[in-house]
């Protein structure tokens, strides 16, 4: 019986918590962790239902472990990814080896192995800078950064294996996903690690740009929709709020709720290069909520609330480095 849902990128931030909210609704979840001579699991060491969890180490990048990983799975939610933007600017090579080449090899894997469904993780980065707003699934690709182009093609890939083979592909587009186990070189968790920190100036790149936040268990609960619905085969759906705050006014809300008044320093190593910045994000989430009924149910200050107090625990706090800015 290939009852099983394989996860891979569960070690990581969203897929974690995708790992724990299939657990909690029933799901036997197969969670695949980046290999390492460790033998660490991640973010994965962290969640409550691990033992429920079979956890796999291993490689996305390798064809005949993706063969292996699928033989018993019905569905697979593909999240296993390079994300990092700054990163792909000073190695691009990395990005087209995971993110391409991975999926093309979770894609034949699925399709060797008879999978059911297959959930690809797309990015709203895919879009660029908004042509026009809200940004609908229709809206042009522009590859503004190495990691962006690798997504666009990613998403090709899996796409083409519906095509050509009627793979069952459902892209899944989430908008900008913030919460607990967030890396710290995202702007929200930046944000709140250094004001929990201490640290009295905050050091960001340009605050004028625009974002559709959704806090994680939103992003999480519109994968599971994705592949609960029978209408969404062969269709690429965003997850967003329908909303867009700037960075400023975020950085200030953040300021509030901690009830902080720390100061806000430019720093330019955070800044993307003038071409790559993407300057404004915001869903059209209504193709979503046309075929599965879904949309986001936590508010901006809910989520960030929750995120605070997360990352105000000192053993949470710990596990980062809030004076380093990590590429």
């Amino acid at each position: 019986m290939k009852n099983k849902v394989l996860v891979t990128g569960a070690d990581g931030f969203i897929g974690s918590h995708l790992v724990e909210s299939l657990t909690e609704q029933g799901y036997q979840v197969k969670a695949l962790a980046q290999y390492n001579s460790l033998n660490h699991w991640g973010w994965l060491e962290d969640v409550s239902c691990i033992e429920s969890v079979e956890v796999i180490c291993g490689d996305v990048r390798d064809p005949y472990f993706c063969n292996q990983l699928a033989k018993d799975c019905g569905t697979i939610f593909h999240l296993a990814a390079l994300i990092a933007i700054p990163y792909s600017y000073i190695a691009p090579d990395s990005y087209i080896d995971t993110n391409v080449k991975g999926t093309l090899n979770i894609c034949q894997a699925a399709l060797e192995n008879g999978v059911d469904r297959l959930i690809q993780t797309s990015t709203s980065e895919v879009y660029g800078t908004a042509k026009y707003v809200p940004i609908d699934e229709k809206h042009p690709l522009q590859a503004q950064s190495p990691y962006s182009a690798s997504k666009i093609a990613a998403d090709a890939v899996a796409m083409s294996y519906f095509n050509a083979f009627e793979l069952p592909v459902t892209i899944a587009r989430p908008f900008n996903t913030y919460g607990p186990r967030q890396s710290a070189r995202a702007v929200i968790p930046s944000i709140i690690s250094q004001i929990a920190s201490g640290m009295q100036q905050i050091k960001l790149g340009d605050t004028t740009p625009t974002r559709d936040f959704n806090y994680v268990t939103d992003t999480c609960q519109g994968f599971i929709e994705l592949y609960k619905s029978s209408c969404t085969k062969g269709e690429t759906v965003n997850i967003g709020s329908n909303s867009e705050i700037s960075i400023g006014d975020t950085l200030n809300l953040i300021k509030c709720l901690m009830e902080s008044d720390v100061e806000f320093v430019c720093d330019e190593s955070r800044y993307r290069p003038e071409g790559s910045e993407v300057f404004r994000l915001w869903a059209d989430n209504g193709k979503m909520q046309k075929l599965t009924g879904f949309k986001p149910r936590t508010s901006i200050n809910a989520g960030l609330s929750k995120t605070i107090e997360w990352f105000s625990r000192e053993e949470n706090l710990a596990k980062y480095k809030p004076q380093i800015y990590n590429t």
